[in-house]
């Protein structure tokens, strides 16, 4: 095959979709092959770690028939209710508003103690029983991260 064969031969090869050539006779052997050998890579993926914070005992998943945060006992001091949520505490319904609750305030069972923003959707957390308020733990606009102290109550 002269060269004048060979190259009408490639240009047939790389005007189609071809990626591979291969002729063989008597006399010659020729192997066209186009684009490059695909590379394959292979990568460990990292072992997944799962993250509690701190303080956090893993327990039996109960019904969801409550959506009032999780309460916590704290040393002499009262109960924490914690954060069931990550996101934007609010103390109060709006900027102009007054707060949910105040320190020393009793509040009935069912009564929103304030709101945790999560992905701009307002999630009011509510009082678990009557309860008096000790201690607010967070700031308005303040991050909360999942188990973070909001409160500091006592049951009554």
């Amino acid at each position: 095959m002269d060269i004048k064969d060979l190259k009408l031969l490639i240009k047939l090869v790389t005007e189609t979709d071809i990626t591979e050539f291969e002729m063989d006779n008597s006399d010659e052997k020729i192997i066209i092959k186009r684009g490059h050998k695909p590379e394959y890579i292979t990568v460990a993926a990292p072992v997944a770690q799962q993250y509690a914070p701190p303080g956090y005992q893993s327990a039996p998943v109960a019904a969801p028939a409550a959506a009032a945060a999780p309460l916590a006992p704290v040393a002499d001091a009262g109960d924490t209710l914690n954060s069931p949520i990550v996101g934007t505490f609010y103390a109060a319904p709006g900027p102009d508003a007054a707060a949910y609750v105040a320190v020393g305030q009793v509040v009935e069972k069912g009564q929103v103690l304030c709101i945790v923003e999560a992905m701009k959707l307002m999630n009011e957390i509510e009082a678990e029983c009557k309860c008096k308020i000790l201690k607010i733990c967070k700031d308005n606009a303040q991050a909360v991260e999942f188990g973070d102290p909001l409160f500091v109550i006592q049951k009554l």
